[in-house]
């Protein structure tokens, strides 16, 4: 038997922990996997994933690694670090309910700023990523 793939599952979970959240909804105008034309900064994306076996004997598990985007037009970035201060205390070490699996970990990789080149060069963006570890039940 296989494990069913957590990629669904841990976006699905990290988008409801992000969007249900009353402090981060008062720092950004919505938290997307697709983002709108119509958009106003800031906002979070759920980007990128990536998903690995992690099994043990007898035992199915996976870790799913998601890219988390902020996006500001705010000049300087304290903004965005505000707000993945924010994103990361909300998902860092947190469970999260994911159906058909169990939940090991959730951890912290990396965040790094950038800015965006193209003129007028005024967009900021904090890239943070995350390790979500599953088990099948």
């Amino acid at each position: 038997m296989t494990s069913p793939a957590p990629m669904l599952p841990v976006q699905t979970a990290i988008y409801g922990r992000l969007k249900n959240d009353a402090a981060l909804s008062g720092m950004i105008s919505g938290v997307y996997d697709y983002v709108p034309e119509e958009a106003a900064y800031p906002f979070v994306v759920i980007g990128e994933a990536l998903e690995t076996p992690d099994n043990r004997h007898g035992g199915f598990g996976r870790e799913t690694v998601v890219t988390l985007h902020v996006w500001s037009r705010y000049q300087g970035y304290a903004q965005v670090l505000r707000i993945g201060a924010r994103v990361t205390a909300l998902l860092d070490h947190q469970p999260l309910t994911l159906p058909g699996l169990d939940w090991i970990a959730t951890r912290f990789e990396f965040s790094q700023t950038l800015t965006d080149p193209e003129p007028p060069g005024d967009i900021r963006h904090l890239v943070l990523r995350y390790r979500v570890v599953t088990e099948q039940h």
